[in-house]
């Protein structure tokens, strides 16, 4: 009978260090997700470069790639979200600017962000931006309209056989607020 309490203090013990370690690895596993997806471009997100970087990257002029904007909506945004211009033909190492325009059409204070996405999926690892709308939450008055910057540069080590790629960015309500 004395060794029924020891064993189950022992059994609490271990079930207790299971618990710690599953919620240890609850709580790491969006940064060991974000670390893997910058390492190898999956889910297609892409690299950002400090601008002096970027513009130490060498031109390849005899290349030419076609890059695809693409605006998405969170379902149920009360939002209208749109790129400038559908598709530009870049070289490769040289930066480029284009925006992309949101309006709130809610009659009320919203806040907004946006996830990029690179596809092809390799293409990710070579589709640096240098400023970007998406780097942060944009907060927009009430029926306002803004144009958001993206500065992006295709790297020259893209695979030549990528002649095409799309950026596509979903927008949506930020998560600290709540849909209305």
């Amino acid at each position: 009978m004395s060794d029924t309490p020891q064993s189950t203090m022992q059994l609490v013990q271990k079930l207790s260090l299971v618990v710690v370690l599953m919620f240890g690895f609850g709580y790491l596993m969006v940064p060991i997700y974000n670390i893997l997806c910058e390492v190898t471009g999956l889910n297609g997100k892409t690299g950002v470069v400090d601008a002096s970087d970027a513009e130490a990257l060498d031109i390849d002029q005899d290349r030419e790639v076609v890059v695809e904007f693409v605006a998405n909506l969170n379902q149920g945004a009360r939002w209208e979200f749109k790129p400038e211009v559908t598709t530009m033909t870049v070289s490769p190492g040289k930066m480029y600017t284009t925006h992309y325009v949101a309006r709130n059409l809610a009659n009320k204070e919203k806040i907004g962000q946006a996830v990029p996405s690179v596809a092809p999926r390799e293409a990710s690892l070579y589709f640096n931006k240098t400023e970007c709308f998406c780097f942060s939450q944009q907060t927009f008055a009430a029926n306002e309209q803004l144009n958001m910057p993206l500065t992006f540069v295709v790297d020259p080590a893209l695979p030549k056989t990528v002649k095409r790629l799309t950026l596509s960015y979903t927008f949506f309500n930020s998560k600290s607020q709540a849909e209305s």
